[in-house]
């Protein structure tokens, strides 16, 4: 049994043990602790050291049996350091627990086959819980166990597959990667790590000189990110400026680097294929250069070194990138369309090499065509540049989501009293909960907070949607992201970082960018059968064209000049190798996904991945709440009436103080119109709204709220119950005619009728009213219209319910259904194989959102509800209900058009290129047009998808066929 101890470099004097793991802190030259850990390994046989960057972190493992702490404490004062052993409560170096999730950038992946090679490798893994990859952004998510598997471990695992990788993201806290600007010598980065090690709480860092980036890992219970710049800002006295690199601006670099790559190697082989042209097509009509191109120079003509020279150069130079992507995908047992360029350009290259190294031997000289292998390569890239391009394009949506978020913000700096010291400009990224946030005119709001002085408007389009600017005054909430426009507002933040309203909704929107619908098990399948296919394809085109010329099947007329049968069989193998393209298969799907989220997110419309979106397309009923869904969620007491005698402004205060606790929209009201009412009563101007205090209410015991029915509490020992006539039944209260006849009046005028009984006596009612939204009925038809039938499922009583709905045009109703309830209703809809929606806003609505096929909560609604949800509807407008539908529809018809165009391309591509049109119309593809061809598919796709940016939201008008003059 062994033991470990790991041993940290510092300018502290301190040793930590824990259990098995031993952390050394000691100042000390790298050369010297290497001698020290020479000398402890000697007195502790140990069996490995491992240094890593940053800190001079070192691992020794050592026999457990025979070392105790105190051996390696004696070691090491021994060799001339100082050690201490501090507790095991201590917080240093403790392993992390639970999973994480992590996001890389993988590079090289080209069709859907490589990404079934990369998640096949990582699921593969110990400790990886789960991998999705990405094609159209090139990236991978991954949730695993950092105890047993860590971030680089998981690097190396698909870079040993042949793929490019790195580490993006993760939702660790203890993590922060920041840009140094000022580090210009070696003495500037030692200056750097020593004032790093010097600060209380860094546990490794790491600071790569080239590029400018220092990782740091923090104890979060120590030190806080903001603490940390500070340190090393003050610590190199200015000389070190540093801020935040955000991942998304990492991500966004990697993209323009490839693009730039791709682009580098394009321009270099078109440059060299062009003297390939001019040497085949335009020199043998100068004669002068025509003469020096024939001169024979050792075995082969001039013309021949040259073709060969230039050739070989775009082949295994420019071209290396397919030699070593074919070989990494048939590495791990799978194939791709690098596999089809680099043999369709091999084979062109081959032939022309034999074919010049034959005619030197024999004196017979065949054809070659070296141009066919360069301008393959050429398009090819020509086409990978252009899907780069569009790719790019997809996930503008992020992009600009990313940069609603302002760079800096102005933090006002307080003493412990409270007192204004100064303002000064951070980074955004460095914004801490509790902070006071100066925002000027027209500048952007750098968290969600609460405004604590200061009055202004501010416009939150950009996050919710809503066109009309919103007043914001003290005590009013703010979203990060949106623009201040007139006043000077103070924000208190609240929520910062990855809990933010815009964060959550790139978190949306990228995890549904990352998710696959369904349909794309359809693309994997056929990319895994796809290259064998091509590739048999390919030889028996070779067979059949060979043996056809051998047996005279077709004139020799046909036949290249200088050529021969098997040459004119292979051009033909070659164009079919080269044609088939799966990657316009892999990117039908995932590209159009990109688009459709992104253009939801713009129209207020988040998507939280790909089968949500395409189980919309199919839905056929769509479930709406009453309260909060189809009504404003802004209820008022329209009635109030007694009927033992009792004082009006008594009665409310008996029922505003059973309320008082209750979270339910109708006890808010009731608890508003009560405060209203008895500060009315008193003569006192102030209505105060929410902030008046609660003095005025009587005291409340064995408070108890029952879902569906209402509440009951206890007051000066007497019972309350406030609630529908379920609550009155369960517990005895007798209903007089009077009583029922105002309730049913209340009830057939779409108000809710609340019973209040004090006493065991039925006391008083009131009727409570929750008017439509203004689009309510017309989304409703415009539903009907489109071919879903509405239904609304409520937990009021039947006769409000029936009122409401007939407002709207609603024919199926259910009411009284209890908040469990609404979830059978959903399965019950779903017995057929009916596809179910349901639109929701409350924590009551978690249920019936969770249970239905496409679960949409409205924006403004509980966090509950949105977390249960498919969609979330950002505006909260009914009418994001009709965008969301119409959008799926939308991208499932573009996804079944790229399909079929993609398809449809190879089904007709693959028999022309094999020439079987050849015999009867004289149609036949040369390789180098089967490679353009090729190019350009994937790039078409690509395109295709692109064309869902102009999505315009559905016009009601035009669903409801009104027109408009």
């Amino acid at each position: 049994m062994y033991g470990y101890c790991i041993v940290f470099v510092s300018y502290t004097y301190n040793c930590y043990f824990f259990f098995n793991f031993c952390y050394f802190y000691m100042f000390v030259s790298q050369c010297s602790m290497v001698v020290g850990l020479l000398e402890l390994g000697y007195e502790t046989r140990f069996f490995e050291v491992v240094r890593y960057s940053g800190m001079n972190i070192f691992v020794l493992r050592y026999h457990n049996s025979a070392t105790k702490d105190e051996d390696i404490k004696n070691a090491i004062e021994d060799a001339g350091f100082e050690a201490d052993i501090l507790p095991e409560s201590s917080t240093v170096g403790k392993m992390p627990h639970g999973t994480l999730v992590g996001q890389f950038t993988i590079g090289g992946m080209t069709c859907a086959a490589c990404v079934n090679s990369v998640e096949g490798i990582l699921r593969s893994l110990p400790g990886v819980k789960r991998a999705v990859v990405a094609l159209a952004t090139s990236s991978g998510e991954v949730e695993y166990d950092p105890g047993v598997i860590s971030k680089d471990d998981i690097v190396n695992a698909i870079e040993d597959c042949g793929f490019e990788a790195s580490f993006l993201q993760s939702n660790e806290q203890d993590k922060i990667i920041l840009g140094v600007v000022g580090v210009y010598s070696v003495i500037d980065g030692q200056v750097l790590e020593g004032i790093i090690s010097s600060i209380k709480g860094v546990r490794q860092f790491h600071f790569d000189q080239i590029s400018g980036e220092l990782d740091v890992l923090f104890d979060p219970e120590v030190l806080s990110s903001r603490s940390l710049v500070d340190a090393i800002h003050g610590g190199s006295n200015g000389k070190f400026i540093l801020h935040v690199r955000s991942p998304y601006t990492r991500m966004a670099s990697k993209g323009v680097e490839e693009i730039s790559t791709i682009f580098r190697l394009f321009v270099s082989s078109l440059l060299l294929s062009i003297p390939l042209f001019f040497v085949r097509v335009v020199c043998p009509h100068i004669p002068m250069v025509y003469s020096l191109l024939l001169r024979r120079c050792g075995p082969f003509l001039t013309s021949d070194w040259l073709k060969w020279a230039l050739v070989s150069l775009i082949q295994f130079v420019i071209g290396k990138r397919f030699y070593i992507a074919a070989g990494r995908a048939l590495r791990n047992g799978s194939t791709n369309m690098d596999v089809l360029v680099a043999v369709g350009t091999t084979a062109s290259y081959v032939y022309s090499v034999c074919a010049l190294l034959y005619g030197a031997l024999t004196g017979f000289w065949s054809p070659t065509y070296f141009e066919t292998s360069a301008m393959l390569i050429t398009f090819v890239l020509l086409g990978k540049y252009l899907e780069c391009l569009a790719k790019g394009k997809t996930s503008d949506a992020i992009k600009k989501l990313v940069e609603l978020a302002p760079a800096t913000a102005l933090l006002v700096v307080k003493d412990k009293g409270g007192k204004f010291i100064e303002e000064r400009e951070i980074d955004c990224l460095l914004v801490q909960p509790g902070d006071t946030l100066k925002v000027l005119p027209g500048a952007k709001i750098p968290a969600d907070g609460i405004v604590t002085w200061g009055s202004s408007y501010v416009n939150e389009s950009m996050v919710t949607g809503e066109s009309v600017p919103i007043l914001k005054e003290v005590n009013a909430s703010v979203i990060g992201g949106t623009i201040n426009l007139h006043g000077v507002l103070h924000v208190q933040a609240a929520k910062v970082g990855s809990e933010t309203v815009l964060s959550q909704i790139i978190s949306l929107v990228e995890t549904a960018q990352m998710s696959k619908a369904p349909i794309q098990k359809f693309a994997d399948y056929v990319a895994s059968i796809f290259v064998p296919l091509v590739v048999s394809l390919a030889l028996l085109t070779l067979l059949c064209w060979y043996i056809a010329g051998s047996i005279g099947a077709y004139p020799d007329d046909w036949l290249p000049e200088n050529g021969n049968h098997f040459v004119f069989a292979l051009m033909f193998s070659i164009s079919v190798v080269v044609i088939a393209c799966p990657c316009a298969l892999g990117l039908a799907t995932p590209t159009a996904v990109m688009v459709a989220t992104g253009v939801g997110a713009n129209n207020g419309v988040l998507i939280k991945g790909g089968d949500a979106l395409e189980r919309a397309q199919r839905v056929k009923y769509v479930i709406f709440d009453k309260t909060g869904t189809l009504t404003q969620g802004k209820a008022t007491v329209t009635t109030a009436k007694t009927f033992t005698g009792m004082e009006r402004g008594e009665f409310l205060k008996l029922v505003a103080s059973a309320e008082a606790s209750s979270e339910h929209p109708l006890a808010k009201a009731i608890l508003s119109y009560a405060r209203h009412f008895h500060f009315f009563d008193t003569g006192t101007e102030n209505d105060a709204g929410d902030d008046v205090k609660t003095g005025w209410l009587f005291d409340v015991s064995d408070f108890s709220a029952l879902p569906g029915r209402g509440v009951q509490c206890l007051i000066d020992g007497k019972r309350i119950l406030v609630g529908n006539r379920k609550l009155m039944a369960e517990n005895g209260i007798h209903i007089s005619t009077e009583v029922e006849n105002f309730v049913v009046e209340l009830e057939e005028s779409a108000k809710t009728g609340i019973l209040v009984a004090y006493n065991d006596i039925l006391t008083g009612v009131l009727g409570i009213a929750d008017p439509l939204k203004r689009e309510a009925s017309v989304v409703i038809e415009g539903l009907q219209k489109m071919g879903v039938t509405p239904v609304m499922v409520t937990g009021d009583n039947w006769r409000t319910a029936r009122a409401v709905a007939k407002e709207v045009s609603i024919q199926d109703v259910r009411a009284e259904v209890m908040p469990a309830g609404k979830a059978d209703v959903v399965r019950s809809f779903q017995k057929d194989g009916s596809i179910v929606a349901m639109v929701g806003d409350g924590i009551n609505d978690s249920p019936a959102l969770a249970a239905a096929d496409v679960g949409m909560a409205i924006g403004a609604g509980t966090d509950i509800a949105i977390e249960a949800a498919d969609y979330v509807l950002m505006r909260n407008n009914l009418e994001d209900v009709i965008t969301a539908i119409d959008l799926s529809r939308k991208t499932f018809s573009r996804i079944r058009l790229n399909y079929v165009f993609a398809m449809a391309y190879n089904v007709v591509a693959l028999p022309v290129a094999a020439g079987v049109l050849y015999p009867s119309l004289g149609i036949k593809l040369p390789p180098w047009v089967a490679g353009a061809c090729m190019a350009l598919s994937s790039v078409s796709v690509v395109c295709s998808s692109l064309l869902l940016k102009r999505y315009r939201r559905p016009r009601l008008t035009a669903i409801l066929e009104i027109i408009v003059e």
